[in-house]
């Protein structure tokens, strides 16, 4: 009997606070629901462009992407259009990003010719996706909120990781690499580069799309102050380090097949000269 009375408080009890609940956050939002309100700045805008007898579907990610990529590209030109003898705070900036990326490259067994060529690439993929993120602290919906676009960029990457890693070891050498350190590794490296992008796209997607339903729910319950805090890290520096995140595994990609391919290689290479070496001395042995 006490079990169920105190199984009847609890649930009274609950329900009074989830009511009470419910009253605070209508004060904190003005009446409106939060859940509606959230799905609200979740759910993308859609139009269409028409092209003559069709049309040509255009979304919010769409929009906010080449406003961002615009204003990216401007910024950074900005910053490394003039390059002197002794620097200015503006060529410090672009000179400590690049060093950064080259030593990303060479601690992945790069060498310098090959970093050259890597660096650009990575550094216009990361001013894409800073700018992309960042945008939000503009109250911007940041287009890898949207799946199709972190997922079509993962895609990409893995498309350069390729293209770059036949380049700089060939064919044979890239398709050598799936076999190191054994052959049985061929069939885990295989799946590895079908869960690569899906890793790439959800890491992203995930992050940025956590931080802006967070930011879109402290908005709603507290409109001053808090939110600014929070979107210091949330919008501005989670924002940068996403994209940080995203060009050092683009880079550590391609650093993985080129070492794979020179360590089978080397492996050859010592087989090579161990049967050169045994076939000398069996010589030796029969002219003496």
């Amino acid at each position: 009997m006490r079990f169920l009375l105190a199984a009847s408080w609890w649930t009274e009890f609950w329900d009074a606070f989830i009511d009470e609940l419910k009253d605070l956050f209508g004060v904190f939002t003005g009446g409106k629901n939060i859940g509606d309100e959230i799905r609200h700045g979740i759910m993308q805008w859609k139009g269409y462009l028409q092209l003559g007898d069709d049309k040509l579907p255009i979304t919010d990610a769409i929009i906010v992407m080449w406003i961002a990529v615009g204003l990216g590209i401007l910024l950074f030109w900005w910053l490394g259009k003039s390059r002197k003898t002794f620097p200015d705070a503006k060529q410090s900036v672009m000179e400590t990003i690049i060093g950064l990326l080259f030593g990303v490259c060479k601690d992945y067994g790069l060498n310098d010719s090959q970093a050259e060529k890597v660096v650009p690439m990575v550094g216009t993929i990361g001013i894409v996706l800073i700018s992309c993120n960042v945008c939000s602290i503009f109250k911007l919906p940041p287009p890898a909120k949207n799946i199709a676009f972190t997922f079509s960029l993962a895609l990409f990457a893995i498309a350069y990781v390729i293209f770059m890693s036949i380049r700089f070891v060939g064919l044979k050498g890239f398709c050598s690499s799936f076999v190191d350190p054994k052959p049985f590794m061929l069939p885990f490296k295989i799946i590895d580069f079908f869960v690569k992008p899906i890793s790439l796209s959800l890491r992203l997607f995930g992050n940025v799309f956590g931080a802006f339903i967070l930011m879109e729910f402290l908005s709603l319950i507290v409109p001053f102050i808090v939110p600014g805090v929070f979107s210091l890290w949330f919008d501005l520096m989670d924002g940068i380090l996403q994209a940080v995140v995203f060009c050092y595994l683009t880079t550590s990609y391609i650093g993985e097949v080129v070492e794979s391919a020179h360590a089978v290689a080397e492996r050859k290479e010592e087989k090579r000269k161990e049967i050169e070496e045994k076939q000398a001395a069996k010589t030796e042995a029969n002219v003496a």
